[in-house]
Protein backbone atom coordinates (compact mmCIF):
# COMPACT_ATOMS: atom_id res chain seq x y z
CA UNK A 1 0.00 0.00 0.00
CA UNK A 2 2.90 2.47 0.87
CA UNK A 3 4.34 1.70 -2.88
CA UNK A 4 0.94 2.84 -4.36
CA UNK A 5 0.62 5.63 -2.02
CA UNK A 6 4.31 6.75 -3.42
CA UNK A 7 3.39 5.97 -6.96
CA UNK A 8 0.44 9.11 -6.78
CA UNK A 9 2.93 11.49 -5.48
CA UNK A 10 3.87 14.42 -8.08
CA UNK A 11 7.21 13.91 -9.50
CA UNK A 12 9.60 16.44 -11.50
CA UNK A 13 10.70 19.51 -9.84
CA UNK A 14 8.27 18.99 -6.71
CA UNK A 15 9.45 15.63 -6.21
CA UNK A 16 13.31 16.45 -6.37
CA UNK A 17 12.74 19.20 -3.79
CA UNK A 18 14.73 17.78 -0.61
CA UNK A 19 11.95 18.83 2.02
CA UNK A 20 9.47 17.59 -0.10
CA UNK A 21 11.01 14.27 0.04
CA UNK A 22 11.80 14.16 3.47
CA UNK A 23 8.52 14.80 4.40
CA UNK A 24 7.23 12.15 1.68
CA UNK A 25 9.58 9.75 2.93
CA UNK A 26 8.48 10.26 6.77
CA UNK A 27 4.62 10.02 5.48
CA UNK A 28 5.12 6.69 3.93
CA UNK A 29 7.26 5.61 6.50
CA UNK A 30 4.16 6.18 8.79
CA UNK A 31 1.93 3.84 6.48
CA UNK A 32 4.18 1.15 5.85
CA UNK A 33 4.55 0.95 9.77
CA UNK A 34 0.50 1.37 9.90
CA UNK A 35 -0.24 -1.10 7.37
CA UNK A 36 1.87 -3.53 9.47
CA UNK A 37 -0.05 -3.54 12.69
CA UNK A 38 -2.68 -5.19 10.73
CA UNK A 39 -5.72 -2.98 12.23
CA UNK A 40 -9.38 -3.44 11.08
CA UNK A 41 -11.72 -1.14 10.89
CA UNK A 42 -13.44 -0.62 14.36
CA UNK A 43 -16.78 0.50 13.97
CA UNK A 44 -18.15 3.96 14.96
CA UNK A 45 -18.40 5.66 17.95
CA UNK A 46 -22.07 5.70 18.40
CA UNK A 47 -22.13 1.69 18.19
CA UNK A 48 -18.71 1.08 20.57
CA UNK A 49 -20.14 -1.00 22.60
CA UNK A 50 -23.05 -2.56 19.65
CA UNK A 51 -22.37 -6.54 21.09
CA UNK A 52 -23.82 -5.68 24.36
CA UNK A 53 -26.32 -3.12 23.42
CA UNK A 54 -27.52 -4.35 19.98
CA UNK A 55 -27.36 -8.30 20.61
CA UNK A 56 -27.75 -9.06 24.39
CA UNK A 57 -29.53 -6.25 25.53
CA UNK A 58 -33.26 -6.92 25.96
CA UNK A 59 -34.45 -2.49 25.47
CA UNK A 60 -34.52 -2.80 22.41
CA UNK A 61 -36.40 -6.16 21.98
CA UNK A 62 -38.84 -6.11 24.72
CA UNK A 63 -42.88 -5.36 24.10
CA UNK A 64 -46.22 -6.11 25.83
CA UNK A 65 -49.42 -6.67 24.21
CA UNK A 66 -49.99 -8.52 21.28
CA UNK A 67 -48.27 -7.87 17.88
CA UNK A 68 -48.74 -9.33 14.68
CA UNK A 69 -46.70 -9.22 11.09
CA UNK A 70 -46.89 -9.91 8.11
CA UNK A 71 -44.41 -9.71 5.58
CA UNK A 72 -44.15 -9.63 1.40
CA UNK A 73 -40.84 -10.04 0.10
CA UNK A 74 -41.30 -9.02 -3.99
CA UNK A 75 -38.09 -9.21 -5.28
CA UNK A 76 -34.81 -10.16 -3.43
CA UNK A 77 -32.49 -8.30 -6.05
CA UNK A 78 -33.02 -5.18 -5.49
CA UNK A 79 -34.67 -6.50 -2.33
CA UNK A 80 -38.57 -4.91 -2.20
CA UNK A 81 -40.21 -5.51 0.27
CA UNK A 82 -43.80 -4.78 2.24
CA UNK A 83 -44.66 -5.23 5.41
CA UNK A 84 -48.18 -4.77 7.90
CA UNK A 85 -48.30 -4.70 11.47
CA UNK A 86 -51.07 -5.04 13.81
CA UNK A 87 -50.91 -4.36 17.74
CA UNK A 88 -52.98 -4.46 20.67
CA UNK A 89 -52.32 -3.35 24.41
CA UNK A 90 -48.73 -2.43 23.26
CA UNK A 91 -47.47 0.55 24.65
CA UNK A 92 -46.05 3.03 22.35
CA UNK A 93 -47.04 1.22 19.72
CA UNK A 94 -49.44 2.27 16.84
CA UNK A 95 -52.47 -0.22 16.21
CA UNK A 96 -51.18 -0.74 12.71
CA UNK A 97 -48.27 0.03 10.81
CA UNK A 98 -47.62 -0.18 6.89
CA UNK A 99 -44.01 -0.24 5.88
CA UNK A 100 -42.19 -0.24 2.86
CA UNK A 101 -38.21 -1.34 1.84
CA UNK A 102 -36.02 -1.07 -0.89
CA UNK A 103 -32.70 -1.68 -0.90
CA UNK A 104 -29.66 -2.37 -3.47
CA UNK A 105 -25.83 -2.15 -3.64
CA UNK A 106 -26.15 1.80 -3.06
CA UNK A 107 -29.43 2.98 -1.97
CA UNK A 108 -31.72 2.01 1.20
CA UNK A 109 -35.33 3.20 1.39
CA UNK A 110 -37.87 2.68 4.30
CA UNK A 111 -40.96 4.60 4.92
CA UNK A 112 -43.33 4.09 7.92
CA UNK A 113 -46.96 5.44 8.11
CA UNK A 114 -49.12 4.47 10.98
CA UNK A 115 -52.98 4.58 11.02
CA UNK A 116 -52.59 8.45 13.19
CA UNK A 117 -50.68 9.79 10.19
CA UNK A 118 -47.19 9.60 11.71
CA UNK A 119 -44.83 9.05 8.77
CA UNK A 120 -40.55 8.19 9.46
CA UNK A 121 -38.87 8.13 6.38
CA UNK A 122 -34.83 6.76 6.28
CA UNK A 123 -32.75 7.00 3.42
CA UNK A 124 -29.32 5.63 2.89
CA UNK A 125 -26.69 6.65 -0.05
CA UNK A 126 -23.31 5.00 -0.72
CA UNK A 127 -21.25 6.81 -2.29
CA UNK A 128 -18.36 4.24 -2.58
CA UNK A 129 -17.05 1.49 -0.12
CA UNK A 130 -16.11 4.21 2.01
CA UNK A 131 -18.80 6.86 2.30
CA UNK A 132 -22.59 6.72 3.42
CA UNK A 133 -24.36 9.13 3.65
CA UNK A 134 -27.92 8.34 5.93
CA UNK A 135 -31.21 10.69 6.07
CA UNK A 136 -33.82 9.86 8.99
CA UNK A 137 -37.13 12.52 8.41
CA UNK A 138 -40.09 12.05 11.03
CA UNK A 139 -43.31 13.77 11.04
CA UNK A 140 -45.50 12.69 14.09
CA UNK A 141 -48.42 14.86 16.03
CA UNK A 142 -47.55 17.67 14.45
CA UNK A 143 -43.91 17.98 14.98
CA UNK A 144 -41.17 17.18 12.64
CA UNK A 145 -37.37 15.85 12.67
CA UNK A 146 -34.93 15.70 10.51
CA UNK A 147 -30.92 13.96 10.90
CA UNK A 148 -28.73 14.01 8.06
CA UNK A 149 -25.26 11.85 8.76
CA UNK A 150 -22.19 10.76 6.81
CA UNK A 151 -20.25 8.25 7.86
CA UNK A 152 -16.69 7.65 6.43
CA UNK A 153 -15.31 4.13 7.37
CA UNK A 154 -11.09 3.86 6.76
CA UNK A 155 -9.52 0.78 6.86
CA UNK A 156 -8.77 1.18 10.44
CA UNK A 157 -11.01 4.50 11.77
CA UNK A 158 -14.72 5.89 10.81
CA UNK A 159 -15.38 9.08 11.27
CA UNK A 160 -19.04 10.72 11.53
CA UNK A 161 -20.91 13.98 10.99
CA UNK A 162 -24.31 14.52 11.94
CA UNK A 163 -26.94 17.38 12.11
CA UNK A 164 -30.39 16.78 13.85
CA UNK A 165 -32.94 19.26 12.46
CA UNK A 166 -30.04 22.11 11.27
CA UNK A 167 -31.61 25.18 11.13
CA UNK A 168 -29.92 28.37 9.38
CA UNK A 169 -32.70 30.73 8.55
CA UNK A 170 -33.95 32.81 11.37
CA UNK A 171 -30.55 34.81 12.15
CA UNK A 172 -28.41 32.07 13.03
CA UNK A 173 -27.16 28.34 13.46
CA UNK A 174 -29.32 25.96 15.54
CA UNK A 175 -29.99 22.43 16.29
CA UNK A 176 -27.98 19.37 17.27
CA UNK A 177 -24.67 18.83 16.04
CA UNK A 178 -22.60 15.84 16.39
CA UNK A 179 -18.97 14.56 15.22
CA UNK A 180 -17.29 11.75 16.50
CA UNK A 181 -14.71 9.53 15.59
CA UNK A 182 -12.86 6.22 16.19
CA UNK A 183 -9.65 5.25 15.77
CA UNK A 184 -7.72 1.69 16.22
CA UNK A 185 -4.58 2.27 17.68
CA UNK A 186 -3.61 -1.65 17.88
CA UNK A 187 -5.26 -4.58 16.58
CA UNK A 188 -6.76 -4.83 19.77
CA UNK A 189 -7.59 -1.10 21.13
CA UNK A 190 -9.67 1.01 19.83
CA UNK A 191 -9.82 4.97 20.99
CA UNK A 192 -12.29 7.44 20.12
CA UNK A 193 -13.91 10.80 21.15
CA UNK A 194 -17.36 12.39 20.55
CA UNK A 195 -18.30 16.26 20.90
CA UNK A 196 -21.47 17.79 20.92
CA UNK A 197 -23.20 21.02 20.09
CA UNK A 198 -26.30 21.92 20.55
CA UNK A 199 -28.47 25.02 19.95
CA UNK A 200 -32.52 24.32 21.11
CA UNK A 201 -32.94 28.38 20.31
CA UNK A 202 -31.41 31.55 19.40
CA UNK A 203 -32.30 33.29 22.00
CA UNK A 204 -30.91 30.56 24.26
CA UNK A 205 -26.83 29.99 24.87
CA UNK A 206 -25.06 27.04 22.85
CA UNK A 207 -24.43 23.96 24.66
CA UNK A 208 -21.75 21.75 23.95
CA UNK A 209 -20.29 18.45 25.55
CA UNK A 210 -17.44 16.30 24.78
CA UNK A 211 -17.24 12.39 25.02
CA UNK A 212 -14.37 10.00 25.34
CA UNK A 213 -14.61 6.26 23.99
CA UNK A 214 -11.99 3.14 24.31
CA UNK A 215 -13.11 -0.58 23.02
CA UNK A 216 -10.96 -3.39 23.98
CA UNK A 217 -11.18 -6.78 21.56
CA UNK A 218 -9.93 -10.24 23.71
CA UNK A 219 -9.83 -13.90 22.39
CA UNK A 220 -13.23 -14.23 23.12
CA UNK A 221 -14.73 -10.77 25.17
CA UNK A 222 -15.21 -7.05 24.41
CA UNK A 223 -15.18 -4.11 26.39
CA UNK A 224 -15.82 -0.97 26.28
CA UNK A 225 -15.98 2.47 27.94
CA UNK A 226 -16.80 5.79 27.66
CA UNK A 227 -17.05 9.25 29.76
CA UNK A 228 -18.68 12.07 28.91
CA UNK A 229 -17.30 15.74 30.16
CA UNK A 230 -19.37 17.67 32.84
CA UNK A 231 -21.79 20.08 30.92
CA UNK A 232 -25.28 21.25 31.21
CA UNK A 233 -26.82 18.37 32.27
CA UNK A 234 -23.79 17.48 33.78
CA UNK A 235 -21.54 13.99 33.05
CA UNK A 236 -21.34 10.35 33.43
CA UNK A 237 -19.51 7.07 33.13
CA UNK A 238 -20.37 4.13 31.10
CA UNK A 239 -18.85 0.88 30.31
CA UNK A 240 -19.72 -2.35 28.92
CA UNK A 241 -18.30 -6.21 28.69
CA UNK A 242 -19.21 -8.79 26.28
CA UNK A 243 -17.92 -12.45 26.11
CA UNK A 244 -18.91 -15.25 24.15
CA UNK A 245 -18.75 -18.27 26.03
CA UNK A 246 -19.66 -20.95 23.94
CA UNK A 247 -20.99 -21.17 19.81
CA UNK A 248 -24.56 -20.82 21.14
CA UNK A 249 -24.27 -18.41 24.34
CA UNK A 250 -23.11 -14.94 24.78
CA UNK A 251 -23.28 -13.14 27.82
CA UNK A 252 -22.94 -9.25 28.67
CA UNK A 253 -23.10 -6.64 31.33
CA UNK A 254 -23.91 -2.56 30.95
CA UNK A 255 -22.66 -0.39 33.83
CA UNK A 256 -23.82 3.62 33.81
CA UNK A 257 -23.44 5.86 35.91
CA UNK A 258 -24.44 9.71 36.18
CA UNK A 259 -23.24 12.97 37.88
CA UNK A 260 -25.59 16.01 37.78
CA UNK A 261 -25.40 19.10 39.45
CA UNK A 262 -28.07 19.28 42.70
CA UNK A 263 -30.84 21.49 43.28
CA UNK A 264 -30.29 24.22 46.10
CA UNK A 265 -31.41 23.50 48.97
CA UNK A 266 -31.14 19.63 48.45
CA UNK A 267 -26.69 19.74 48.58
CA UNK A 268 -26.64 21.49 45.23
CA UNK A 269 -24.78 23.92 44.27
CA UNK A 270 -24.90 25.95 46.85
CA UNK A 271 -23.65 23.31 49.35
CA UNK A 272 -21.41 21.41 46.70
CA UNK A 273 -23.35 18.56 45.94
CA UNK A 274 -24.18 16.57 43.40
CA UNK A 275 -26.82 14.05 42.22
CA UNK A 276 -25.86 10.67 41.87
CA UNK A 277 -27.59 8.19 39.43
CA UNK A 278 -26.95 4.75 38.55
CA UNK A 279 -28.18 1.49 36.38
CA UNK A 280 -26.90 -1.69 35.93
CA UNK A 281 -28.04 -4.53 33.73
CA UNK A 282 -26.66 -8.38 32.69
CA UNK A 283 -28.23 -10.46 29.83
CA UNK A 284 -27.77 -13.62 28.44
CA UNK A 285 -28.66 -15.17 24.91
CA UNK A 286 -28.80 -18.59 23.60
CA UNK A 287 -28.91 -19.47 20.58
CA UNK A 288 -30.45 -22.62 19.42
CA UNK A 289 -31.29 -24.55 16.04
CA UNK A 290 -34.60 -22.73 15.80
CA UNK A 291 -35.09 -20.47 18.07
CA UNK A 292 -33.09 -17.56 20.65
CA UNK A 293 -33.72 -17.11 24.29
CA UNK A 294 -32.21 -13.76 25.70
CA UNK A 295 -32.88 -13.23 29.54
CA UNK A 296 -31.83 -9.85 31.69
CA UNK A 297 -32.21 -8.80 34.87
CA UNK A 298 -31.21 -5.12 35.85
CA UNK A 299 -30.19 -3.00 39.21
CA UNK A 300 -34.19 -1.40 39.12
CA UNK A 301 -35.35 -5.00 40.07
CA UNK A 302 -36.49 -6.04 36.84
CA UNK A 303 -36.44 -9.52 35.44
CA UNK A 304 -36.79 -10.12 31.54
CA UNK A 305 -36.93 -12.61 29.40
CA UNK A 306 -37.54 -13.45 25.44
CA UNK A 307 -37.83 -16.06 23.03
CA UNK A 308 -38.26 -16.08 19.41
CA UNK A 309 -39.14 -19.50 17.65
CA UNK A 310 -39.20 -20.52 14.26
CA UNK A 311 -42.44 -22.74 14.08
CA UNK A 312 -42.32 -22.84 10.70
CA UNK A 313 -39.97 -21.76 7.68
CA UNK A 314 -42.08 -18.55 7.08
CA UNK A 315 -43.47 -18.55 10.80
CA UNK A 316 -41.86 -17.09 14.00
CA UNK A 317 -43.15 -16.74 16.92
CA UNK A 318 -42.23 -14.23 19.87
CA UNK A 319 -42.87 -13.96 23.69
CA UNK A 320 -41.56 -11.49 25.80
CA UNK A 321 -42.15 -11.28 30.00
CA UNK A 322 -40.99 -8.85 32.36
CA UNK A 323 -41.26 -9.01 36.06
CA UNK A 324 -40.91 -5.30 37.95
CA UNK A 325 -39.97 -6.94 42.07
CA UNK A 326 -39.88 -3.48 43.09
CA UNK A 327 -43.14 -2.25 41.62
CA UNK A 328 -44.84 -5.61 41.66
CA UNK A 329 -45.73 -5.15 38.10
CA UNK A 330 -45.49 -7.99 35.16
CA UNK A 331 -46.08 -7.71 31.66
CA UNK A 332 -46.26 -9.96 28.88
CA UNK A 333 -45.82 -9.61 24.85
CA UNK A 334 -46.54 -12.09 22.03
CA UNK A 335 -46.34 -11.56 18.59
CA UNK A 336 -46.48 -13.36 15.45
CA UNK A 337 -44.45 -12.68 12.19
CA UNK A 338 -45.03 -14.17 8.71
CA UNK A 339 -43.82 -14.08 5.69
CA UNK A 340 -45.30 -14.96 2.05
CA UNK A 341 -42.31 -15.46 -0.18
CA UNK A 342 -43.83 -16.58 -3.82
CA UNK A 343 -42.78 -19.95 -5.05
CA UNK A 344 -40.28 -18.81 -7.51
CA UNK A 345 -38.68 -16.42 -5.58
CA UNK A 346 -38.35 -19.06 -2.79
CA UNK A 347 -37.16 -21.26 -5.72
CA UNK A 348 -34.47 -18.50 -6.68
CA UNK A 349 -33.26 -18.05 -2.93
CA UNK A 350 -32.94 -21.48 -2.68
CA UNK A 351 -30.53 -22.60 -6.18
CA UNK A 352 -29.12 -19.21 -5.38
CA UNK A 353 -29.99 -17.93 -8.90
CA UNK A 354 -30.24 -14.50 -7.57
CA UNK A 355 -27.32 -13.31 -4.99
CA UNK A 356 -29.19 -10.48 -2.26
CA UNK A 357 -27.40 -7.06 -3.09
CA UNK A 358 -25.17 -5.74 -0.36
CA UNK A 359 -27.37 -3.25 0.87
CA UNK A 360 -26.12 0.01 2.86
CA UNK A 361 -28.44 -0.63 6.18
Amino acid sequence: MADDKMASLPTGFVGDNALVSAVRNTYLSLLARRDALGLSNPGTFENINREVSRDVSLNNFMFTGLRAEWNKPISNNPIFQLSHQLSMGAQGMSPYTFSALYGSNRVFLQGTMENDGSLVARSNYRWNNSLVTKTNAQIQSGQSMLSIENDYSGKDFTASLKGMNPNIIEGGLKGIFIASYLQSVTPSLALGLEAVWQRVAMNSSPEALLSYGARYKGSDWIASLQMQTEGPQGSGISSSFWRKLTDKVSVGTDLNLQFAPGLSGQGGLMGGGLQKEGSASAGAKYEFRASTFRAQVDSKGRLSCLLEKTILPAVRVTFAGEMDHLKQQAKIGVGVSVEATSEDLMEQMEKGTVQAPSVPF
